[in-house]
């Protein structure tokens, strides 16, 4: 979701709007760990009468991304196999 600039309590919501309840107390440490580990990348806006602290998933971010998306597939299918009871057949 973060592909795109955006703030924390925007990402709040739109993760709320997608059934993905998370607490504000859960979510401002993450950005602010994933950031100190290169995934994520900020810079303030202070344009408006609140200054705002937008972020934004990195070079490495995106393509850590990437990789857990592939995983995450390659799970799906399996476990498709395992549900179905075809397991090892070709």
């Amino acid at each position: 979701m973060l592909r795109t600039p955006g703030y924390g309590y925007g990402l709040l919501e739109a993760l709320a709007a997608a059934g993905v309840a998370v607490d504000a107390n859960t979510l401002y440490p993450l950005l602010r760990r994933l950031e100190k580990q290169g995934l994520l990348v900020s810079e303030w806006n202070t344009d408006e009468a609140r200054p705002r602290k937008f972020y934004r998933t990195s070079e490495a971010g995106e393509a850590l991304a990437a990789s857990l998306l592939d995983e995450w597939i390659v799970l799906g299918r399996n476990l498709q196999t395992i549900e179905s009871g075809t397991e090892g057949a070709p």
